[in-house]
């Protein structure tokens, strides 16, 4: 009987460091979770949301202008942000009228809002242009007029960046896969297309 106590407990034990150990290497390596705390997303993140990022090889060379970013805050790496990337290193990035231009092209942006018509100049609505860095990235909220983004504060090095948002899985209302929009650069304007 002791015998059996005693293997039960073993078993017991092995089994929640092994799941602990799962734990730690997913949230670690694979996946993260993350809470919207604010608006500046919105309205594709809205606050309150809780999102996943899948962290495993997402880099500086996998990002694609469209994607939705977790990275540290450069001001302050012990805070999370999440953001829409727009300009990949070597990118030119100038936004005149709120309208913002990659390497001299318009981007069509359905899912950015303005949530206001005046404009306030420098640097929310009228802001370079500006030349993105070696291994660095330029970012902005979906939420144009209420995000605090690389037009106050600079760009993401790459070593902050912390995965790609995917999903978002809470309140379930709002379950849904976070696509990201390729966005297809012309002489005029740039087009965009849902993958």
């Amino acid at each position: 009987m002791k015998k059996k106590s005693l293997s039960w407990i073993k078993e017991t034990v092995e089994t929640v460091v092994i799941a602990l150990v799962l734990a730690f290497l997913i949230r670690s390596f694979i996946v993260e979770t993350f809470w919207i705390p604010s608006g500046s997303m919105e309205p594709t993140l809205m606050v309150g949301d809780r999102i996943m990022a899948y962290k495993i090889f997402y880099g500086i060379n996998r990002v694609k202008r469209g994607d939705i970013i977790i990275f540290k805050f450069p001001l302050d790496p012990k805070k999370d942000f999440v953001k829409r990337v727009i300009g990949l290193p070597g990118d030119t990035i100038e936004i005149r009228k709120k309208e913002v231009y990659v390497n001299k092209k318009r981007l069509i942006e359905p899912y950015a809002v303005h949530s206001d018509n005046w404009d306030t100049g420098f640097p929310r609505d009228e802001y370079g242009p500006v030349k993105v860095p070696p291994d660095s990235l330029f970012v902005l909220g979906d939420n144009r007029d209420s995000s605090e983004d690389s037009r106050y504060w600079g760009y993401v090095p790459k070593e902050n960046i912390i995965g790609k948002a995917f999903l978002i899985y809470w309140p379930p209302w709002r379950i849904r896969i976070l696509k990201t929009p390729l966005i297809k650069m012309v002489e005029s304007e740039a087009s965009l297309i849902f993958l």
